[in-house]
């Protein structure tokens, strides 16, 4: 194997059957509590990204999800409408490791965009993923399409269950963590995966976002 790859394989499939199910059943009833208990605060949202900079209230991000096929995951939008242009003009300064793209002081972030990305509420938007069967609330997260493609084959086994709205990763350190070792704790929860592990690490989600634990 090449440098830096596990040494075990992922038992395919990863979930099927009862398994599938029952997550299932728990991605939409949560999702749809999430929705109609959090509607104020979506609007409330909504109404601060338009006064603050012109351009739409969700943003439609193109990830990779199960079976290495594309989808458009939402969040409200916190960058002003030409961030997609300046990237390649910041690459030289991302801060992340491996194939992900970070800047703790992006220029193209709004102002609501950063209370917003500081407590994780423009991801808020992808219970409609989950409701549409693109994603699942717990589960390895989507990478865009420019991190996708500068994936290790064995990276890709991460991609054997639908992407989440959070997951391990999110709860042992976010950015701070290697991307090696995300993909690690990826392949530990597909390996792994009970109903009371989505829960628990659900449960363990509101802190680590109050915390602003690794979060840019």
């Amino acid at each position: 194997p090449g440098e830096g790859a596990p040494l075990f394989e992922l038992r395919p499939p990863a979930l099927a059957g009862w398994e599938w199910a029952v997550k299932r059943c728990f991605d939409v009833v949560v999702s749809t509590f999430v929705i109609v208990i959090g509607s104020p605060v979506w609007a409330a949202i909504a109404c601060a990204i338009k006064v603050s900079s012109p351009g739409p209230v969700f943003y439609r991000d193109r990830r990779i999800g199960l079976g290495e096929r594309g989808f458009g995951m939402m969040k409200f939008r916190t960058m002003y409408a030409d961030a997609a242009e300046r990237q390649a003009a910041l690459e030289t300064v991302n801060e992340a490791s491996g194939p992900l793209f970070k800047i703790k002081d992006d220029p193209r972030v709004t102002t609501v965009g950063r209370v917003l990305r500081r407590y994780s509420l423009d991801e808020l938007p992808q219970v409609l993923n989950v409701l549409w069967g693109e994603m699942s609330l717990v589960g390895p997260r989507p990478l865009p399409i420019r991190d996708y493609d500068q994936l290790q084959q064995w990276h890709r086994k991460r991609y054997l269950v639908l992407p989440g709205m959070t997951g391990l990763w999110q709860v042992s350190g976010r950015i701070d963590l290697s991307f090696d070792e995300l993909v690690r704790l990826d392949f530990y929860y597909i390996e792994n995966w009970s109903i009371w592990l989505d829960i628990t690490i659900l449960a363990k989600t509101l802190p680590a976002v109050l915390a602003r634990r690794g979060a840019y």
